[in-house]
């Protein structure tokens, strides 16, 4: 299931790192009910976001380090591809 939610996650991650996301509207565009769709979860649990508390504006998602290290990677995998064919 990782192959199939990677290309997800990386939009997740991608979304988060452009620009302050407040939990709210980040849970509101990515949360599922699908137990078979788990983005936002394994986002999460593998470290690439993080809900931090904003002094005066409440609770923001922000991309971590390992976060910006996975785009990083899947962006050089992707480029590699295209240049494959």
């Amino acid at each position: 299931m990782t192959d199939t939610l990677d290309p997800l996650v990386r939009d997740l991650v991608e979304w988060v790192a452009t620009g302050p996301r407040t939990y709210a509207e980040v849970i509101a565009v990515w949360r599922t009910s699908c137990p078979r769709l788990t983005v936002w979860e394994d986002a999460v649990d593998r470290g690439f976001v993080e809900r931090r508390s904003v002094s005066g504006a409440g609770g923001h998602v922000v991309a971590t380090e390992a976060g910006l290290q996975f785009l990083r990677q899947h962006r050089a995998d992707a480029i590699a591809k295209l240049h494959q064919t």
